[in-house]
Order: structure tokens, then C-alpha cells, then sequence
């Protein structure tokens, strides 16, 4: 007696509700990165002694048992897991549902949805530059004027000086697509996680909003606090 295949419809369908929830979770990892690595900038409003005392404690964090910076390379390594594990089943379910609809529309009609949904694309690949321009700015501090792991104010306050003007623009163009990005996300990982009935669907999109918002002021306080020199 052979045992009984399942149908490849119910295989994809499967898989597809696993890479949902993996993204779902991922996701929602990255959030919370963003929420505590946005209240640790915030201690830049209480001043530079402050700030980087912050940034010296987040190196030494797990020693003994730990190296020094041994604490900053473990979250890095989870955090890359994470966005890797993220793209990875983003990419996979687009591509399902295109092939889901094979032949184009010759008049396409216009899709419902929020902004943001609409721009969840474009939006990542801002947010993925935006990365690599941060960590080689404020991380590794080769972009950075300043470029002084001692004294992290310092390098905040010079990468956001009035004169470089660009670079506030380009972060603020940067975390107002993280806001897009993470009000459609949030509100999908909440769903695929649950919150199914029309009640659950209203609280998933107010959590999405607050949390969204929370994140886009939090993040712009910092430059724009700099550029009109509420900290220098």
C-alpha cells in the first residue's frame, strides 16, 4: 500500500502560509530592533556625556563573558539573519503570485490598497541603502566626518550639521520609507499571525499606524533637533 501524495496545490499553499509566518516573524524582529535602537538615539536629547556613556556600554555589554563588542557582532549577525530571512520570503511569495497570474491584463485595473502597500518595493530597496549607508557612516565611520569611536555624539551631531544638508534629507526620505514600509508590514505579520475577524483586522491597523508613527518621530527628533541646533 503506497502512501498518499498530497496535491501540489495544497504543497504550495503550505509552504506559502510558512513563508507568511516567516516573514511575519522576522519582521516583527526587526521591529524591535528598530524601537530599542530608537530610544538608545534618543538619549542624544540628555547630552553628550550621556549619549556616550550609551554607546561605550552597548560595546562592553556581556563581558566578562563576552569580548568586548562580543554583544554588538551577536546582534548583528541575528539582525542580518533576520533581513536575509525576510527578503528571502518576500521575493519567494511575489514571485508565486505572479505566476499565480500569468497573462497580463491589457487594461489593468487600478489595485486597492494603501500607499504604502503600493510602495513596499521600492520602499525596501531605499531601506536596504539606507543601511549600507548608515552603518558605513555611524558604524564603521567611513563617511562619517568626524569618524571618532569614542565620542558618538560628536559624530552624530557632524553627520547632521547644517551643511550637510543632503545627508538629512536623504535620512529623513529614508525613515519616512521605513514608516511606509513598516504601517503595510506590521498590519500583514498581525493578520497572517491571527487577527482574522474584523475587529482584530481594526486593531492590527491602528497598531500599525501607532507603532509606524512612533518609529518615523522618534528617528527624525535626532537630525532635525541637530540641524536647528537643539543639540550641538
Amino acid at each position: 500500500m503506497t502512501a498518499e501524495r498530497t496535491h501540489p496545490a495544497i504543497r504550495n499553499k503550505t509552504s506559502s502560509v510558512a513563508l507568511k509566518i516567516l516573514m511575519a516573524v522576522s519582521g516583527m524582529l526587526l521591529v524591535l530592533f528598530l524601537l530599542a535602537h530608537m530610544a538608545g538615539n534618543l538619549k542624544i536629547f540628555v547630552g553628550a556625556t550621556a549619549f556616550d556613556h550609551y554607546g561605550h556600554w552597548l560595546r562592553d555589554l556581556g563581558a566578562p563573558l563576552l569580548p568586548r563588542t562580543g554583544f554588538l557582532w551577536l546582534q548583528r549577525t541575528g539582525l542580518t539573519v533576520a533581513v536575509l530571512a525576510h527578503i528571502f520570503a518576500a521575493a519567494v511569495l511575489a514571485r508565486r503570485a505572479r505566476r499565480a497570474r500569468p497573462v497580463r491584463y491589457a487594461h489593468r485595473p487600478k489595485v486597492q490598497g494603501s500607499y504604502a502597500a503600493r510602495t513596499m518595493r521600492w520602499g525596501g530597496v531605499i531601506i536596504v541603502l539606507f543601511v549600507v549607508f548608515h552603518i558605513l557612516d555611524l558604524t564603521t565611520g567611513t563617511l562619517n566626518p568626524v569618524a571618532d569611536k569614542q565620542h558618538p555624539y560628536a559624530n552624530v551631531v557632524a553627520d547632521f550639521a547644517p551643511s550637510r544638508w543632503y545627508v538629512t534629507l536623504f535620512y529623513a526620505l529614508a525613515i519616512v520609507a521605513v514608516g511606509l514600509h513598516l504601517r503595510h508590514g506590521i498590519f500583514s505579520a498581525l493578520r497572517t499571525l491571527g487577527q482574522q475577524s474584523p475587529r482584530g483586522e481594526r486593531a492590527a491597523r491602528a497598531v500599525a499606524l501607532v507603532l509606524s508613527l512612533v518609529v518615523v518621530v522618534g528617528y527624525l527628533s535626532v537630525p532635525f533637533a541637530v540641524i536647528t541646533g537643539l543639540v550641538q
